[in-house]
């Protein structure tokens, strides 16, 4: 069961309560050059985006939002350390979120400012704690970062925001050991009902961040906890977004665009499997409709898993079969023709369901 958290929104999305687990990203572009990190979120919203967040480091940075959120179609966050006034310029600007840690954008009027310029725009505040920046005097009583560690650190920046009647709040804790991020959110889900971002920082290159997240979102996921998630990526942020709906998908919270199906190959397979799937993969990219793919390549599961899918194909020595919703549709000689004939039979199929299923 999911853990109950309050709703707030970002812009016109809606987090925690009983909305979806929303997709997040954060771009790397310069936040200054306006037209690429624009380009950069539109390429994320086309791949399912549905929040990002951008660094702010100076005042031209804040006073680029403004730009940015009039040419992009999902909530802007602004993301801020060490200076206040960089916070109450991005909400002038318009900024739909901020993530900060109210312990390090300055004294305690500091704090006042930057909350009461939240409460009036009405713009919620992500309490963002990180293994790599925990406090020191955490970071001596705990030896070091550990999940009792950023819960407190957590905890003591989300009363800074209610001492001020703040509880606009979302919380992340967030390290690079899978273990005990996952132990860091266990711990403070028995002590808030705030909305929980949920990620693994620092995660790794492609492969390795990927393995990572899968691993610890998806443990975090089955048991209730998260509202919102980032894929964190050494890599372009659009890989980010498609491993997240991937995460989603597979323990069935969410479902955008088809899923493919494909065997791993073996000794039985009598075509070039590998190339066949990856094609149908890169052919099926930007279509959001929902249903299920098979791509299959040797006749022990192959034609089994093909009849199963929404639309199937099952290959063999210079043939294939393809099949919908259970049926032979259509048996194609020479495996040369089994892409073209299998993306045709897709269009179809598609063209058939008068716009598909939308995204769940």
């Amino acid at each position: 069961m999911r853990h109950k958290t309050k709703e707030i929104f970002i812009g016109n999305v809606g987090i925690g309560g009983n909305n979806p687990i929303r997709i997040q990203s954060m771009t790397n572009t310069d936040t200054r050059d306006v037209n690429s990190t624009v380009e950069q979120i539109k390429r994320l919203e086309n791949v399912g985006c549905e929040i990002v967040r951008v660094a702010v480091l100076d005042e031209q940075a804040a006073k680029s939002i403004s730009k940015i959120k009039n040419k992009i179609n999902i909530p802007l966050v602004a993301d801020i350390h060490f200076d206040y006034r960089l916070a109450l310029i991005s909400i002038k600007e318009g900024v739909d979120g901020l993530r900060i840690n109210p312990g390090n954008i300055g004294s305690e009027d500091k704090v006042d400012l930057v909350v009461r310029e939240a409460l009036e725009y009405n713009v919620p505040i992500r309490i963002g704690v990180n293994g790599g920046s925990l406090e020191k005097d955490l970071l001596l009583k705990y030896n070091g970062v550990t999940p009792e560690a950023m819960v407190e650190s957590a905890l003591k920046h989300v009363r800074m925001l209610e001492q001020r009647d703040f509880f606009d709040i979302k919380i992340s804790l967030k390290c690079s050991s899978v273990l005990k991020t996952i132990k860091a959110y266990q711990l403070l889900a028995k002590k808030v009902y705030y909305p929980l971002h949920i990620g693994i920082t620092e995660a790794g290159t492609f492969m390795r961040g990927t393995v990572k997240s899968s691993v610890g979102l998806g443990i975090l996921l089955f048991n209730g906890l998260g509202d919102t998630l980032r894929v964190s990526l050494t890599d372009d942020p659009v890989k980010e977004v498609q491993v997240a709906w991937e995460i989603l998908r597979s323990l069935e919270l969410r479902q955008r665009g088809p899923e493919i199906i494909s065997c791993p190959t073996c000794g039985r397979t009598e075509i070039d499997l590998i190339a066949l799937a990856n094609k149908v993969e890169d052919a099926l990219k930007d279509i959001q409709d929902v249903f299920s793919v098979a791509v299959m390549g040797c006749v022990v599961n192959g034609p089994g898993e093909a009849k199963d899918a929404d639309i199937g194909l099952a290959g063999g020595r210079d043939c294939g079969v393809i099949f919908v919703k259970g049926k032979i549709k259509k048996k194609i000689k020479g495996e040369k023709n089994l892409l073209s004939a299998f993306l045709e039979e897709v269009d179809s199929f598609l063209k058939s369901k008068k716009g598909g299923d939308n995204v769940k």
